[in-house]
C-alpha cells in the first residue's frame, strides 16, 4: 500500500490532467483522482500490468468517462414545444366542423413539397408513427422528422395568410 501510494503520487498530475480533459471541473476531477486511487488497492491485484504509467492513464479515462455515463443518466433537458414534436401543438383535424378552414387546409396541403405533403399526411390523416412513415416512404427518419415540423410550419404560415385574405 506504501510503495503504490508513493508510485501514484509521482503520476498525481497525470492522472489530474486526464480528469481535467473529461470531467472539465476542477473540483470534480481532484475527486476523481482521490478516487482512482482508492480504487487502485483492488485494480492492481487484479491485472497484469507492464506499464504503470499507461495503464492508470487507462484507468483515470475510464473511470472519468463512467462519471460522465452516470450525469449523462441523471441529466433532463427541458421539453419546449417548439422543439417537441407534439400533434396538440397544431392537429389538423381538430375543428371538423368549420368546412371553410378545411379547404383552405387541403388548399395548403396541396402546396407543400411532395416530402412534406406525404409525411403530414401519413401522419396527421393516418396516424402513421416516424418509422411506419420511414416504411412507406424510404425516407430517413431525421428526414421524417424534418419534413413533418417543417410541414406542420408551412401548413401554419398558408393558413393564417389565406384566413385574412378568404374571410
Amino acid at each position: 500500500m506504501e510503495l503504490l501510494g508513493e508510485l501514484y503520487s509521482r503520476y498525481m498530475p497525470l492522472v489530474y490532467g486526464v480528469c481535467l480533459k473529461y470531467l472539465r471541473d476542477m473540483a470534480a476531477s481532484e475527486d476523481a483522482v482521490m478516487q482512482i486511487f482508492e480504487h487502485l488497492v483492488d485494480k492492481v491485484k487484479k491485472h497484469d500490468i507492464r506499464e504503470f504509467r499507461t495503464w492508470l492513464w487507462s484507468v483515470a479515462r475510464n473511470h472519468c468517462l463512467g462519471i460522465l455515463r452516470k450525469e449523462k443518466g441523471n441529466s433532463f433537458m427541458e421539453i419546449r414545444p417548439e422543439i417537441m414534436e407534439s400533434d396538440s401543438l397544431l392537429h389538423l383535424l381538430d375543428k371538423k366542423d368549420d368546412q371553410q378552414r378545411l379547404r383552405r387546409l387541403e388548399d395548403c396541403l396541396q402546396r407543400l413539397p411532395e416530402p412534406q405533403r406525404v409525411s403530414v399526411t401519413l401522419f396527421f390523416y393516418e396516424d402513421k408513427s416516424y418509422a411506419d412513415i420511414c416504411d412507406r416512404t424510404s425516407y430517413n427518419i431525421k428526414s421524417v422528422k424534418s419534413y413533418i415540423q417543417n410541414g406542420k410550419r408551412n401548413l401554419k404560415n398558408c393558413m393564417e395568410a389565406n384566413a385574412g385574405a378568404r374571410e
